[in-house]
């Protein structure tokens, strides 16, 4: 049975209007922290105010989106916010992609205004020349120079509002804002978040997993548009008035470093790829240089290896938990004091977690299956998308596209997404497995695992390694890679072939991109036989 939730929000319920007060006696501490300066709780309550009635004095109404594609600052939180304290849809978009991509969204969410870092504006102006949209109004974040022609600077748009007296009446249950999936698998899909879901994230995971409180200093590599991210910097340090610390540059480790040593964050926030690249990097901190207390890592599971040199050098766990834009954050995680590592750990209370198999009925202890998850923070649909949204949105439960294992103490093990999963010798084989194995060899960074025919047909693994600096990817590599796994796992999962690459495709929110793998094998094996 489900675990008996805290208390539900009121059915009168704006998400905004919810920080502002739960902050009110913190007007003084600060809230943010970015790369130029930082912003009280106090002034932050003011902007939201004044964001929102500023985007209604340019006419947009009820519900209309808007869509928020900006690096890492103050003004992020200010704008996601502020449209939903109006009563507006903000359409959070990833920061990374192409003019294409934007040129999809806007077409797709049919925003009547965009919220724009300065650096992005170009890229925004390149995807409105593509296509039809329906954007009317474009405010500029931060802006460095020339406005084009009808745009308005973010600060003079607050400037000139007075701050909003009340807070829309929405209701909990009512659209409050949308992310994209990260498209790992196709076109990114419009997942519509209610004003109630952040709040239950909080409440389930923030509080009483995470420990989190005002003491806290909250610092993510996992960006804002990210679910992770929304969760780790905006939610949950909101929701107990802690502090976070932004940064609009890319994660990389001597990035996270800098801040982990200059800003000192009680709580860190990543992915298993950056905490691999920065126990690679030679200029790792040393433990007494930080003030870490606890980490967190999603996004994909996080290598068992990982987890023990974090924790042997920084003297803090890494709590590993599964999560989805579907959900909007963790459902089933390690717990402080209780980690597993290589493990999802157990489901956190407030969710409950099935396994299924290919028949539909639930699997024994040991058996792979595909993850089932209920709870209250769940996506209410993908927009414009209702065959994908009746596949994945199932009555009260939400098909994850993952296959786990549960152990007989409750354990659950990571096996991979549905669609990578291998039969080899007629055996289910989850690549992630043989990747947590391979990436255990000390002369190793990544490795990405996926079948690929042999001469006869017949399934096997295929590795892709990124080797550690100044490591040989020679034919000696290869077979001692090949005796490493076969030392460790049963024979049929071992890599037939392995490929040293530079690096290995991923969505801008780390997932590795198995299928891009898959589709440049196809393509080769397509250029031999018209050689042949």
């Amino acid at each position: 049975m489900m675990a008996e939730l805290p208390p539900a929000p009121p059915n009168a319920f704006n998400f905004a209007q919810h920080l502002i007060e739960a902050n009110a006696a913190r007007a003084q501490k600060t809230a943010f922290i970015d790369d130029h300066d930082a912003l009280s709780y106090g002034e932050l309550a003011e902007r939201i105010r004044r964001a929102a009635a500023g985007l209604l004095s340019l006419g947009l109404r009820r519900e209309d989106r808007v869509l928020l594609l900006m690096h890492d600052c103050k003004d992020w939180p200010v704008s996601f916010l502020g449209a939903m304290y109006a009563g507006l849809v903000p359409v959070a978009v990833n920061t990374l992609l192409t003019a294409e991509d934007y040129a999809y969204m806007l077409a797709n969410s049919r925003a009547q205004a965009a919220l724009v870092s300065a650096a992005l504006l170009p890229t925004l102006q390149s995807a409105m020349a593509k296509g039809p949209h329906e954007l009317r109004e474009l405010i500029v974040s931060r802006p460095g120079g020339e406005l084009p022609a009808g745009a308005r600077a973010f600060d003079a748009l607050l400037a000139g509002a007075e701050p909003l007296a009340a807070p829309a009446a929405t209701l909990a249950d009512e659209p409050g804002f949308w992310l994209y999936s990260s498209g790992s698998t196709g076109r990114p899909k419009g997942t519509v978040h209610t004003h109630a879901n952040p709040y239950w994230t909080a409440e389930l995971y923030a509080k009483p997993v995470l420990g989190m409180s005002e003491d806290d200093t909250c610092f993510s590599a996992a960006k804002l548009f990210f679910a992770y991210g929304l969760g780790n910097a905006l939610t949950f340090p909101l929701s107990v008035g802690a502090t976070v610390v932004l940064m609009a540059e890319r994660p990389t480790p001597d990035a996270c470093f800098r801040r982990m040593v200059e800003r000192r964050p009680t709580i860190f926030f990543g992915a298993p790829t950056g905490y691999a690249g920065m126990l690679a990097s030679p200029n790792l901190p040393a433990r007494e240089q930080v003030a870490l207390r606890m980490c967190s890592s999603a996004g994909e599971a996080l290598p068992q290896d990982i987890g023990e040199r974090w924790t042997a050098h920084f003297g803090c766990e890494i709590i590993d938990g599964i999560g989805s834009t579907e959900m909007l954050h963790i459902f089933l995680s390690n717990h402080p004091g209780d980690v597993r590592y290589g493990t999802t750990g157990r489901p956190v209370a407030g969710y409950e977690v099935e396994l299924r198999g290919e028949d539909g009925r639930p699997v024994g202890d040991g058996e792979i299956g595909d993850l089932y998850i209920k709870g209250p923070s769940a996506a209410l649909m993908y927009w414009n998308n209702r065959e994908k949204s009746r596949e994945t949105f199932q009555g009260g439960w939400t098909k994850s596209g993952d296959k786990y294992s549960r152990d007989a103490e409750g354990y659950y093990t990571y096996a991979g997404r549905s669609d990578d999963m291998l039969k080899v010798s007629g055996i289910y084989v989850s690549p992630f497995e043989v990747e947590a194995t391979l990436v255990q060899h000390p002369d190793v960074l990544e490795a990405a695992v996926i079948g690929v025919p042999d001469a006869e047909g017949l399934t096997k693994t295929k590795a892709f390694v990124v080797l550690k600096a100044g490591r040989d990817g020679g034919d000696a590599m290869q077979a001692e890679l090949k005796a490493f796994v076969k030392s460790r796992l049963a024979p049929h999962k071992y890599p037939r072939q392995i490929e040293f690459v530079a690096e290995l495709p991923k969505t801008a929110t780390g997932k590795i991109q198995r299928f891009r793998l898959r589709a440049q094998e196809a393509r080769q094996e397509a250029r031999q036989e018209v050689r042949g």
